[in-house]
């Protein structure tokens, strides 16, 4: 089994984009980028890990699982000879094309992913809300495919669980903007931020729905485009005023 790329090899790739397949499924369960021998990185990393580490990632207790059973990581170049941009948008639409990945983030460009294209004339032709300072908030980016597998599509359940971030940091949040394809669809009032207790490393919030007079400051309302530009594949986003 192949663990690393040749000098020659890793020029000719440049930027590429790449899947992990469980051989036991034949099923995607990670999509990425990278350059020279990123590809077989996650494996080594896997096999390195501790056993006395806070968290493991889905992805590596799912690739130490097939170690486990006697098979290897199936490593698939998806594309290659990319810049690093190209890389960014190839990586993004895999994501969206392979739903139940054990990626934790999403793909950049995220609120440019797949849809109706009615639902994308609409959510186009909205207005862009505005930074209210005298609010501390935060935006939580939830993917559409996420809400659906919530019973009963409710949103509420699907933003509040479960996101990496410091719990010091979030306590001071007041307020979250749930933003699904790019557009606020819901804001919720917190009453408290604890660690997840399902999910190590993660901080999820009980609350309710905000009130009305806060609601129509950014419900139906576009992302401004300073939260959706390179590096912040991140669900989880401080308002610009409230980073510090």
């Amino acid at each position: 089994m192949i663990q690393k790329f040749s000098p020659e090899v890793q020029k000719q790739l440049q930027y590429y984009v790449y899947r992990l397949i469980d051989p036991r499924t034949g099923k995607t369960f990670y999509v990425g980028k990278g350059q020279n021998n990123r590809v077989f990185e996650h494996v080594n990393a896997a096999i390195k890990f501790s056993e006395n580490e806070d968290e493991v990632s889905e992805k590596i207790s799912q690739i130490r699982e097939i170690k486990s059973s006697g098979l290897d990581v199936i490593h698939v170049i998806h594309r290659y000879g990319l810049t690093e941009n190209e890389a960014l948008e190839v990586e993004a639409a895999l994501i969206d094309a392979y739903p139940g990945l054990t990626n934790i983030q999403s793909g950049f460009g995220v609120d440019r992913c797949a849809n109706n294209a009615e639902i994308l004339e609409k959510n186009l032709s909205l207005k862009e809300f505005r930074d209210v300072k005298t609010l501390k908030y935060c935006i939580i980016k939830v993917r559409n495919a996420t809400v659906q597998d919530v019973e009963h599509g409710d949103l509420y359940e699907a933003t509040r669980k479960a996101w990496r971030g410091k719990l010091d940091k979030l306590a001071q949040m007041q307020y979250v903007l749930s933003c699904v394809d790019g557009v606020v669809r819901d804001v919720y009032s917190v009453t408290k931020w604890m660690k997840s207790p399902k999910e190590p490393g993660r901080c999820m919030f009980e609350g309710k729905r905000a009130e009305d007079s806060v609601r129509e400051l950014f419900v139906d309302k576009k992302l401004p485009k300073k939260y959706v530009q390179k590096g912040m594949a991140n669900p989880l986003l401080y308002a610009e005023h409230c980073k510090k």
